[in-house]
């Protein structure tokens, strides 16, 4: 623990708490895992350990670049072709030449920003939205809100991957 992190109190130590905690999850649960079984399918969906953890780091680092004012006004119309599928697809597992090891580093980095936004940013600064079709026009998040969804997000896909690490190999992460 750092200095700055033992001065901190409050609602900034919550949240670093709550969302180092579920970071842990996730990261616990690729430990011992070589590339090829972070890169496995073990149950009828997508996802693979690798992939959530690619996946949860490149929407946390979204999500923070949001909480410092620099979310897309209204997004780019998409035109779904293959490839735009398969850049969405290709999120959330292990592409050709990277690893369990390559994407864990880069989760490390976006979670040091992260926390470093946490520790400084005004909970109380509000922007809206990005307009999509599941959200109607309008809506403010919190500075506040931002990092509850970014550990929500991060606790709901540290679950998946416990349930795809069971399926490998038996570990169970959290529980």
């Amino acid at each position: 623990m750092t200095t700055n992190e033992q001065s901190l109190t409050g609602e900034r130590a919550d949240i670093l708490d709550f969302l180092g905690k579920h970071r842990y999850f996730l990261r616990h649960t690729a430990e011992g895992l070589t590339d090829e079984q972070a890169a496995t399918r073990s149950t009828i969906s997508e996802l693979t350990v690798g992939g959530l953890i690619k996946h949860v780091s490149a929407t946390e680092q979204h999500w923070a670049e949001f909480a410092q004012g620099k979310g897309e006004s209204s997004p780019a119309e998409v035109e779904y072709t293959p490839e735009v599928i398969a850049a969405w697809q290709d999120q959330f597992r292990l592409t050709e030449g990277e690893t369990l090891a390559g994407v864990l580093a880069e989760y490390e980095k976006v979670a040091a920003a992260t926390d470093e936004l946490v520790r400084t940013l005004d909970l109380d600064t509000s922007y809206e939205l990005p307009a999509a079709p599941w959200q109607p026009p309008g809506v403010f998040w919190t500075v506040r809100r931002v990092f509850l969804h970014i550990t929500a997000e991060t606790a709901q896909h540290a679950g998946h991957a416990d349930i795809i690490r069971e399926t490998i190999d038996g570990q169970k992460t959290m529980g």
